[in-house]
């Protein structure tokens, strides 16, 4: 979770920062192949110009932005390809009357603008076909005769068929290997949020910011597993049954859910801890042995898409060796001293054992990875218990025409973004046709990019755009005027081709990374090819910079004047949402506490700690939008961060409990736990129903008189455990042992628990208020 700066030079630096990753080096070179073919045979046959729609087609076409397995990217692929191929033709045919082109534009950008409701695949082909009707209808469509416009149509979809068979080449020599390369990247993401809780063991001075950090990478785990799961899901659900490798890569998803669970609980037990005093004494352990379990993560990722890649883990097993160590040695120097042993220090003891056991319960899971990743090479056959194989659930689609019934409404924000597209576009298009600007379809087309669902998307993309090509103007003038100083007439042309491989090239490497330096790259390129197409000067990159400029704006007006929906309005229904789905997956947990005769629910659980981690980056991003709009409707912010860093505490808690609940036995019970819990789950609905009902919660119920039985119980359980030490120092069992260590930690979490719903619930009342 990631607040955006609101001081102007830190929100635009923002806009410009690389995010956390490599660049795509093969993304760029496919692309290089995609374009070198059309354009290259456009220069040896001398119809440079006419090929240029073929280059058009076929780099739009692997512009959009597919992941999953080999046959939905060719499907993906083939749709834009027909699409671009029909609005091309459309294009050709209103190119030449105003009074034609203008209600076409509306209608084929609304309908593309609709294609969003099915998914972000289906928005990115509509994207692209938007872009090639603008640039179609102002650049290459004129209807002069039918065998004309058949060749034209005939090179668009050469054009997308070249990239869709190019694509498509690995899926039958490979076809796993796209859920492989979306497990390694659950992989990659699980190292980094690893990393960050190793950064919590060292006690970082700017908590807030570890913090938001912290949230932020465990909400691109999350969206990475549910990424996976459903690329898992497309690869074998339509066969009978996954094969070996299938099942492999489903367990290895599926134990990156228990390795993230592992370390939220792990950070909430460091959280607890650094306060102690004897975590000092094991702290250089255990930020070793967390260390270790970052690179041992890391190579698991490695180890998954490099078939001779060895998963080495002999460090990670001398650290963890080290840890329980140490731990022994503190445990023998304070029970030594049974006699000044306090309490508090033997429950600083028992976090500090909590730790030690989960970083070598983390160790143990990681060896079960790689022991499969190992099988899974070889081919060799493992048991698998079938809880671990189970696929992933699949949620009822609906049909085309009932979505689009369902959301032909002003209700809903997609419709209200289509028609707001298809407004601005459209009068972009008016604009630049009745005043006859010189190239004014880029500023349709900066419109058309710009626009999104929601006016801080909006303004962050117009203003990442419009200084992008500004930069990446200036970029292409002076590349114009060192080229044509430098080399003769006839040259010209291949150093414009080769700047241009070289421009797109980067760009596409580094798109994943930085949309504005994407941009800045990309608009080079687009000066370039235009003047390889045809006679042109340095003034093109002016041009542009003028029209993206006017476009920025228009993209900005529209957005702010036709049918905004302010999150301001919009976000106590999500936050709503968050809430109950915290609430069910704490009540899942606590039923299993107080029940565990029932044995544990743990498919429930895994399913509501899934919905509630899903709904609580879904408030997360909610937040974020709000932040981007203006200021005076935003309202206040504080009380908006205060209660998303608080509901992601609140679901932290529950997620160590759900951790600890493996440990518990259920002999020994709290007093108290049955009306604690009843009380907290009562607070919770309360709060969900005044978002709601846009009312004030009801005043918070006593909760620390039921904490005070709690403390006293377990206090007490303590003086009794010190009291067996003092008389049997070598007692290793007992049962007072075993509620100890089943009771200290629930007792703590209940503490925090607690002190989550205070302040969440004086957040809610003064937002009300």
């Amino acid at each position: 979770m990631s607040f955006t700066d609101k001081r102007p030079l830190g929100w635009l630096l923002q806009q410009f920062q690389l995010k956390p990753g490599k660049p795509d080096i093969f993304s760029g070179l496919r692309s290089l192949l995609i374009l070198c073919v059309p354009i290259g045979v456009g220069i040896i046959t001398g119809h440079a110009a006419t090929s240029a729609i073929a280059t058009m087609a076929a780099w739009f076409v692997g512009m959009v932005n597919v992941e999953g397995t080999y046959r939905q990217k060719a499907i993906a692929m083939s749709a834009a390809t027909i699409s671009i191929t029909v609005v091309f033709f459309i294009a050709s045919l209103v190119s030449s009357h105003l009074w034609l082109a203008i209600p076409a534009t509306f209608l084929v950008i609304f309908i593309a603008g609709l294609a969003s409701l099915y998914g972000n695949v289906a928005a990115s082909v509509g994207l692209v076909t938007s872009i090639m009707f603008v640039i179609a209808l102002a650049k290459f469509a004129s209807f002069s005769n039918l065998s004309t416009l058949i060749q034209q149509c005939a090179l668009c979809l050469a054009g997308g068929i070249w990239t869709t068979v190019l694509s498509s080449l690995l899926w039958v020599v490979r076809p796993d290997a796209p859920v492989k390369q979306v497990v390694a990247k659950c992989y990659d993401s699980l190292s980094k949020f690893v990393d960050l809780a190793r950064e919590r063991a060292l006690n970082p001075q700017d908590l807030q910011e570890w913090t938001q950090q912290f949230l932020q990478a465990q909400d691109i785990v999350i969206q990475d597993l549910t990424f996976a799961r459903s690329v898992w899901t497309a690869m074998w659900t339509r066969q009978k049954g996954a094969n070996l490798r299938g099942n492999y890569l489903l367990v290895l998803i599926e134990d990156v859910n228990q390795i993230l669970n592992s370390v939220v609980a792990l950070s909430e037990l460091l959280a607890i801890a650094s306060t102690d005093q004897l975590y000092s004494q094991l702290q250089r352990e255990i930020e070793q042995a967390i260390e270790q379990l970052v690179i041992a993560v890391q190579m698991l990722s490695q180890g998954i898409v490099k078939e001779k890649n060895l998963v080495q883990l002999g460090d990670l097993d001398r650290t963890i060796e080290a840890l329980e160590h140490q731990w022994q040695v503190i445990r023998a120097q304070l029970l030594n001293q049974t006699i000044n042993l306090q309490t508090d220090e033997y429950a600083e003891l028992l976090n500090l054992k909590k730790i030690t056991a989960s970083l070598a319960n983390l160790a143990q899971q990681i060896h079960t990875d790689a022991e499969i990743i190992a099988d899974f090479k070889q081919g060799k056959q493992r048991p698998i218990s079938q809880r671990n194989i189970s696929p992933p659930t699949q949620s009822e689609n609906s049909t085309i025409i009932d979505t689009l019934r369902n959301n032909f409404t002003f209700d809903s924000v997609l419709f209200r973004h289509a028609l707001r597209l298809a407004l601005v576009t459209t009068v972009a298009e008016l604009l630049a046709s009745v005043l006859q600007l010189p190239r004014g379809y880029w500023i349709t087309l900066t419109a058309l990019v710009a626009l999104k669902p929601n006016f801080g998307g909006t303004s962050e993309t117009t203003v990442q755009r419009v200084i992008g090509t500004i930069l990446g103007g200036i970029i292409g003038i002076g590349v114009i005027l060192l080229v044509k100083n430098q080399l003769a007439m006839s040259a010209t042309g291949y150093a414009y081709a080769l700047c241009f491989l070289l421009l797109v090239f980067t760009a596409m490497s580094v798109r994943s990374l930085s949309y504005s330096i994407f941009t800045i790259l990309l608009t080079p390129a687009i000066i370039l090819l235009l003047n390889l197409i045809s006679a042109g000067d340095w003034k093109i990159g002016i041009l542009r910079i003028v029209d993206s400029l006017v476009g920025g704006v228009l993209a900005l007006l529209g957005s702010y004047l036709l049918f905004p929906r302010w999150e301001r309005q919009q976000l106590p229904v999500q936050l709503e949402k968050t809430i109950r789905a915290n609430l069910a997956y704490f009540q899942q947990v606590i039923a299993n506490y107080l029940h565990p005769e029932r044995g544990a629910f743990n498919d429930s659980i895994n399913m509501l700690r899934h919905q509630a981690a899903l709904e609580n980056a879904n408030a997360t991003a909610a937040a974020q939008r709000l932040f981007s709009e203006p200021r005076h409707v935003q309202g206040e912010i504080e009380p908006v961060i205060t209660l998303m860093v608080y509901i992601r505490s609140f679901f932290s808690s529950v997620t160590t409990l759900a951790e600890h609940m493996r440990e518990f036995s259920g002999e020994y019970q709290f007093t108290e736990l049955n009306r604690l819990t009843d009380t907290i789950i009562q607070v919770l609905e309360n709060l969900a129903d005044a978002l709601q009902q846009k009312q004030p919660p009801q005043k918070l119920p006593a909760l620390d008189n039921y904490l005070e039985t709690i403390h006293g119980q377990i206090q007490q359980l303590h003086t009794v455990r010190l009291s067996e030490i003092a008389t049997n120092p070598n007692s290793l069992t007992t049962p007072t042992l075993q509620a100890v260590r089943e009771q200290t930690p629930l007792s703590i979490e209940l503490e925090r628990i607690v002190n989550e719903i205070k302040v969440i619930h004086c957040v809610i009342a003064r937002m009300q208020d």
